[in-house]
């Protein structure tokens, strides 16, 4: 059997009820790791998502010489070996479907002494890399890709990197962590501007493990030459998997779900804000910090939602979540507007036209737009959709179930494990039924 078919069925309608912990965050499971393994003494990680894509991350660092135990039921120990203490691994270092880890090694990888290649998955491979490896080059950096600009990417070892002063096109995390993760190693002071706030992770834990991070509104800098010093990290929960739930709470009547020990941190809350928008049920509780991340207990109940046109600036804080929010959306009454998310056509899939496939064949009027789209609320219908190949675009429709007039059938769901392995037993436990099948 070819695991490239997994199958999801969820039987229509239903709500849901009771409290799951959702998987750790799979943002900061990824820098812990890298940051750990670059850092003097011993770093201690728990919470850590041992999902595909982290699981690359913590294996590229194993094969260039970093001692790492674990992970045991979310505990990892990683042996640091200092900013310079890297080996040039014995073969490419293969990354899956990952492109958080692709484009941070990206830049972690552009001053070594070594020379390295970076590949990944079919997905993977067609990924756009240039806003990476462009200001990259620009700090002096030698990365080949592909003529189009796409994995693998080819890092020439032994360059002398200069900081710079950056101004990004789009606000996007990865770009700027690769960018403050080169700038460790480069001469002088290397700044990232943003257009608009982007999750903040690396400069957080850069704090943590003691590097001095300057911040001024949307600009971001660091000094090349410093040294980072082991932590204990605690993993919080992830709001990007937390958010399949939020929606499936809030779409059903008399759900009732408490989300535990979920991440909150600022960048990242644009789900929470365009579900209140639209009239959802959501509460706060528990607040309190882990480490250096905000953190909450999330109450969600079922309500009536009410198509909006979602702002603008909360696009980058929310752009992992708009497969799930799209569900919503089909199941507000009235329409709901996006634009300023060109983003979406570039990540695992073309979440923009995959999502308005698939909402099309359950029923509803989706019309996709150049950086956008355009969701009629209304009917539910069942059917059969295919997630190619994306994970949250799968759990997502999973949610649509919920909903759904008879049962939602989702094609190709092998990648949900790369950031939610319990996505199908955390879904049964809050009364959802569903069932997975291989092909």
């Amino acid at each position: 059997m070819s695991e490239n078919n997994i199958v999801i069925t969820v039987a229509a309608g239903g709500s849901l009820k009771g409290q799951i912990q959702v998987p750790g965050d799979k943002s900061i499971s990824h820098r812990a790791v890298m940051l750990g393994s670059l850092a003097d003494g011993v770093t201690e990680i728990h919470g850590f998502l041992e999902g595909d894509d982290p699981m690359a991350t913590l294996q590229a660092f194993r094969a260039m010489g970093v001692r790492i135990e674990g992970p045991e039921r979310g505990h990892v120990v990683v042996h640091g070996v200092g900013l310079h203490g890297l080996k040039q691994p014995p073969r490419p270092l293969y990354l899956g479907n990952s492109g958080t880890s692709m484009r941070l090694l990206s830049g972690l990888l552009a001053a070594q002494p070594f020379d390295i290649t970076l590949t990944g998955d079919e997905s993977l491979s067609g990924r756009p890399m240039r806003r990476v490896t462009e200001p990259l080059a620009a700090m002096g950096a030698r990365i080949g890709t592909s003529e189009e600009g796409t994995p693998p990417l080819k890092i020439s070892g032994g360059q002398q990197l200069q900081g710079i002063d950056y101004e990004m096109p789009v606000a996007s995390a990865q770009v700027k962590s690769c960018l403050l993760l080169a700038g460790l190693y480069a001469t002088g002071r290397t700044c990232v501007v943003e257009p608009g706030p982007s999750r903040d992770h690396t400069e957080r834990m850069l704090q943590g493990f003691g590097y001095a991070v300057e911040r001024d509104g949307n600009k971001v800098c660091v000094q090349g030459g410093g040294a980072l010093q082991a932590m204990r990290i605690e993993v919080p929960g992830d709001i990007s998997s937390a958010a399949f739930f939020m929606v499936g709470a809030a779409i059903s009547e008399d759900s009732d779900v408490l989300l535990k020990n979920v991440g909150i941190n600022p960048t990242r809350i644009g789900v929470i804000n365009i579900l209140r928008q639209m009239g959802a049920d959501i509460t706060l509780e528990n607040e309190n910090e882990a480490g250096a991340e905000p953190v909450a207990d999330i109450r969600v109940r079922g309500s009536r939602l009410q198509g909006i046109t979602i702002p603008e600036q909360q696009v980058p804080l929310a752009i992992d979540e708009f497969p799930a929010l799209f569900v919503a959306a089909a199941c507000a009454e009235g329409e709901t507007v996006l634009t300023g998310a060109r983003e979406l056509r570039v990540k695992e899939s073309d979440r923009i036209q995959v999502m308005a496939d698939g909402l099309l064949k359950l029923g509803i009027d989706a019309r996709p737009t150049e950086d956008g789209i355009v969701i009629q609320g209304g009917r539910i219908g069942g059917g059969t959709v295919d997630s190619h190949g994306d994970h949250r675009i799968a759990m997502a429709f999973a949610m649509a179930g919920l909903r759904a007039s008879s049962p939602v059938v989702i094609n190709d769901c092998a990648n949900v494990k790369t950031s939610f392995p319990d996505f199908i037993e955390c879904a049964w436990r809050l009364g959802m039924t569903i069932k997975e099948t291989t092909w």
